[in-house]
């Protein structure tokens, strides 16, 4: 450890209260000095003599001054960050000796992508509560770009799901257990349903219900498209949720991409058709994502071995239809 880091780490052990925090965090919400010490309940000279205090004790400019307020420079927007963390994990730590005094063997938050719903989570959940019977979970559904930055910020414990290939790479750990592929479905009395080799100009003159823009399956579809004289469906629907998606694709003639594991027992059921062309994009690797397993609660890391577990017994993906 440098002498600067370590006089900075010594300050910081001694003099930093968790109320500065507070200020700072509210402060970068309101880009205002004024109002962010009215909602502490601080005049606003004594929260900028604990903005000032901030920043001489880690010895960084933490704040630009504008006419229009305060924007947080680097070292601002990472401290923030460093805050939420902090009071995200005072939150998880209330919470779990709230769930041990209720009688509830810890407790996980874990975020998914539609990828691994069907197959990998209930069956790393059924493991978990056979030993843990009591365990809490919370289970958070949505995209990495939602989810990934909640995980930093210590809100997730886990996400669970296709990982962020691009993005999101430097600050977590990232442990692979199988690569997805993506088929493309219709209707069962869709046109198409029953055709064999179809093709992309097949497909064209139908609407298609597409993955949210932020999602990387969504970028490569664009890709495509691009690729193919810039097509562009004559109807587009965005849509992150699958069974809104199952019931959109029953009731019309459009078109939807998903993950050849969550959309396999449908297929089976007849509630929805594979359509017989080969989707060439969408493949990518499945796994966890996580902070480190040294920020990881008893019950987290659980829930980690079990999703492990369940990888290994073969549980967590099942062939798609082919």
């Amino acid at each position: 450890m440098t002498t600067r880091q370590s006089r900075i780490v010594d300050r910081a052990l001694t003099r930093l209260k968790l109320r500065q925090l507070r200020l700072l965090i509210a402060v970068g919400q309101h880009g205002n000095i004024v109002n962010a010490a009215r909602d502490l309940g601080i005049s606003q000279p004594a929260a900028t003599k604990m903005i000032q205090d901030l920043e001489l004790d880690f010895e960084v400019e933490l704040f630009e001054r504008t006419n229009r307020g305060v924007i947080p420079t680097v070292f601002g927007e990472a401290l923030i960050r460093h805050g939420k963390l902090i009071f995200a994990q005072v939150s998880n730590a209330a919470q779990e000796l709230d769930d041990l005094n209720e009688g509830n063997s810890g407790r996980v938050v874990v975020g998914t992508l539609l990828a691994t719903s069907p197959s990998l989570l209930p069956a790393a959940i059924e493991r978990l509560v056979e030993d843990r019977p009591n365990v809490a979970i919370k289970i958070v559904l949505g995209t990495n770009d939602a989810l990934i930055p909640a995980l930093l910020s210590g809100e997730i414990d886990l996400v669970v799901g296709r990982l962020p290939v691009y993005r999101y790479r430097t600050n977590i750990i990232q442990e692979k257990f199988f690569d997805e592929r993506v088929v493309m479905v219709a209707g069962p009395d869709h046109p198409l349903a029953r055709k064999t080799g179809v093709t992309f100009d097949d497909m064209t003159g139908f609407g298609w219900v597409l993955p949210p823009i932020e999602t990387t399956l969504r970028r490569q579809i664009d890709q495509f498209f691009l690729r193919h004289d810039k097509f562009v469906p004559r109807l587009g629907v965005e849509s992150v949720s699958y069974l809104a998606n199952r019931s959109l694709l029953r009731e019309s003639n459009m078109l939807g991409i998903a993950p050849a594991d969550v959309a396999a027992l449908d297929i089976e059921a007849g509630l929805l058709a594979r359509i017989d062309w080969t989707v060439p994009f969408g493949a990518g690797p499945v796994g966890v994502s996580h902070r480190g397993e040294e920020s990881l609660s008893p019950a987290s890391l659980a829930f980690l071995a079990a999703l492990r577990d369940a990888v290994k017994d073969g549980r967590a993906s099942r062939p798609g239809p082919v």
